[in-house]
């Protein structure tokens, strides 16, 4: 059991930081893996930006995804192919479920990110963290998003998941990192002392946070490595 989202974060980063991961970029599933990610970030020393996703719910049952949307620039759309067919949805009426879902993403992309563009992750290694994992749908949406984007690879790092979700997790990502797989798995919150619900300004200002360190690090090491001026 961890004691909140911010510890889970700092030991996940430790793991992490073993790897010896090629330009890791950390990419926080809002809203509970942003204060995970921002630790993870603070340890790897690395940028840290979202993924957005919005589940589109079957036709009269909201619950079941037969797609989703990834934020990018354009977004990506991830069609789960088999629920599709069940319900024998063609082009027109997928193109309105995606259309009603489309504000909403929107609505969480400006309430999160404002006008900045997402972060590019060619070439670099994508790190998808989230304060834990159930069934694995909407990671599963977010990595086969991501996979378009070039990455150098791709790792799914949270704290606490079932076993049967990671493995599934393993066939599609280049690596899974977990520090708790109870066989037992319950509800997420029960793997926490302390999980409460946050709000979208609490997910901003975690972000602005982070980005003001990083931004003072990085001032601190150019004055250090510039050369003194000899009179």
């Amino acid at each position: 059991m961890f004691r909140d989202r911010q510890e889970a974060g700092q030991k996940l980063g430790v793991e992490l930081e073993k790897l010896g991961l090629h330009q890791p970029v950390v990419l926080a599933m809002p809203r509970g893996g942003v204060p995970v990610a921002v630790e993870v970030a603070k340890v790897l020393k690395a940028p840290l930006d979202l993924v957005v996703v919005r589940k589109i719910g079957a036709p009269g049952n909201p619950e079941l995804a037969v797609a989703a949307i990834v934020d990018g620039n354009p977004p990506d759309i991830v069609l789960n192919r088999e629920i599709v067919e069940a319900y024998m949805l063609d082009d027109d009426e997928l193109r309105v479920l995606i259309a009603k879902e489309r504000p909403e993403l929107e609505r969480r992309r400006l309430a999160y990110r404002g006008k900045r563009p997402p972060l590019s992750i060619a070439g670099k290694t994508a790190i998808i963290v989230d304060d834990g994992i159930a069934t694995g749908t909407t990671m599963k949406v977010a990595i086969r998003a991501l996979k378009r984007r070039s990455p150098g690879e791709i790792v799914v790092a949270v704290p606490v998941a079932p076993p049967d979700t990671l493995a599934e997790l393993a066939r599609e990502a280049d690596r899974v990192v977990c520090l708790s797989q109870p066989a037992g798995f319950h509800a997420l919150g029960y793997h926490y002392r302390s999980f409460p619900q946050l709000t979208d300004d609490e997910v901003t200002g975690a972000l602005a946070e982070i980005r003001q360190e990083r931004r003072a690090g990085q001032r601190t090491v150019r004055r250090r490595t510039t050369t003194p001026r000899v009179a």
